[in-house]
């Protein structure tokens, strides 16, 4: 299984998708912004590589999760910024509940001795 300390910061597979909804759940954001957003919220643990953030914000584009449209960013730079669609409110909605189930039934199993 590898040190423990080796894993910090790195994803559950399948979860990238859900944060960067979560993420654009109050607001548009650009994708440095969304990545800054995951790492701060979750006291720097998590950090999401841009190899894996571009990607996940282009594939939950043509899904229509996210909408985009190109603005200038906080240093006056171009930047695409993203926001959840309304099926992309209802795709946080329901992973989000999965999340709970699945979270909730691990830990379970993790308290038996």
């Amino acid at each position: 299984m590898g040190n423990p300390q080796d894993k910090q910061g790195d994803l559950v597979q399948g979860t990238l998708d859900m944060l960067v909804l979560k993420s654009l759940a109050h607001g548009a954001r650009h994708g440095y912004a969304v990545a800054e957003w995951i790492a701060e919220t979750s006291s720097e643990v998590l950090k999401v590589e841009e190899g894996a953030l571009y990607p996940a914000l282009h594939r939950l584009e043509l899904r229509g999760l996210l909408a985009s449209e190109w603005g200038a960013s906080e240093n006056n730079r171009r930047a695409k910024y993203y926001s959840l669609t309304t099926r992309g409110r209802k795709a946080l909605a329901a992973e989000s509940e999965h999340w709970r189930k699945m979270t909730s039934a691990i830990a379970r199993v993790m308290q038996t001795t």
